[in-house]
């Protein structure tokens, strides 16, 4: 299944919405409705992309990799 390519204008804008409030020493960012709502749902399809690249990498890695563990009980405390 091929993902189409995410915009993430949204969430670059918010970006530098942010940066230009803190170098302006702004005690505030604001959003308009249509603004807010493109960022979250772009953060939504993020966020989702991320979840099912994450699955399948675990899918396809599962019992790929052996790890050891040896314990010598600790009789060195004092």
């Amino acid at each position: 299944m091929q993902n189409e390519p995410l915009n993430t204008s949204s969430i670059q804008q918010f970006i530098a919405q942010v940066k230009n409030a803190d170098m302006s020493n702004s005690r505030e960012v604001k959003l308009q409705l249509p603004q807010a709502k493109n960022l979250a749902y772009t953060l939504g399809i993020v966020m989702a992309r991320l979840e099912g690249d994450l699955e399948r990498y675990v899918k396809e890695n599962a019992g790929s990799e052996v790890v050891e563990v040896q314990l010598d009980g600790g009789g060195n405390w004092k």
